[in-house]
């Protein structure tokens, strides 16, 4: 089996980032994670994370970047990705008054001419889902299929969240599978059995993680992202359940 990296979303860690942003990154390289996906800088310089990333062997697997900021502040955008070698942007998050259907016909050039602007540079631009974009179109389609196939695949690959697709009565290996090749980072998420659905750490929940796993590869997935948006425990605890889940599942981790 190829050996795909698993980075874990520093939103996760948004609390114990802001206390010491240097200090969570080294915690993150403890527990055997290969990078982060960003969500943010913690107020720090793309210079100064860059040499924190260097001295501790981690990389840049991605970053979520607010659609503001692509569509108004993209320059420095692309500039802050360069200087970290980060090779994945997406867009994070669609604010409750951009929903509408007529908001999807407004966003979706947005990300095309977004999508082509970061490929010239070198760096492919994602769309990551929640469970809102599953919901129905005038012409039955999901808001989440027009924004992959009304987009040039070569401008918008997937950044699909396994845990939203399930909440949202969707099977993620059916989504991955129709969008093979389009799909180089999954977030990998559980989801609780009871009514509530919520937030679990990897292999405590419902979602099927190991079917996911399993067609990673054929896939074309780069880069495994581990997310819990919201824990019971402290969420460095959490991120150490579910990276422990994956190297029983995936034996190159255990290096």
């Amino acid at each position: 089996m190829k050996s795909i990296p698993v980075a874990v979303q520093m939103f996760t860690l948004r609390d114990e980032s802001q206390k010491d942003f240097a200090g969570t990154l080294k915690k993150v390289k403890e527990l055997g994670f290969d990078g982060v996906e960003f969500a943010g800088f913690g107020g720090l310089s793309a210079t100064e994370v860059k040499e924190l990333l260097d001295n501790l062997n981690l990389k840049a697997a991605s970053s979520h970047v607010p659609l503001d900021q692509l569509e108004n502040n993209l320059d420095q955008v692309i500039e802050d990705h360069k200087i970290l070698g980060c090779n994945y942007i997406a867009c994070p998050f669609l604010m409750p008054d951009r929903r509408s259907e007529e908001d999807y016909q407004k966003l979706i050039p947005i990300l095309d001419q977004v999508g082509e602007k970061l490929r010239a540079e070198g760096i492919t631009f994602l769309y990551h889902n929640h469970d809102f974009e599953l919901e129905r179109l005038s012409d039955g389609r999901t808001a989440l299929e027009a924004i992959f196939d009304d987009t040039k695949p070569e401008n918008l690959s997937t950044e699909f969240d396994v845990y939203w697709l399930t909440k949202a009565g969707e099977k993620p290996v059916e989504w991955i599978n129709r969008y093979k090749n389009r799909t180089p980072i999954v977030h990998l998420k559980d989801m609780t059995t009871d009514d509530e659905k919520f937030f679990a750490e990897l292999g405590t929940g419902g979602v099927d993680i190991e079917a996911i796993l399993n067609v990673a590869e054929e896939s074309g997935v780069e880069w495994f992202v581990v997310e819990q948006d919201q824990s019971r425990r402290t969420p460095f605890e959490s991120v150490e359940m579910s990276i422990n889940y994956l190297k029983t599942k995936l034996p190159y981790l255990n290096k």
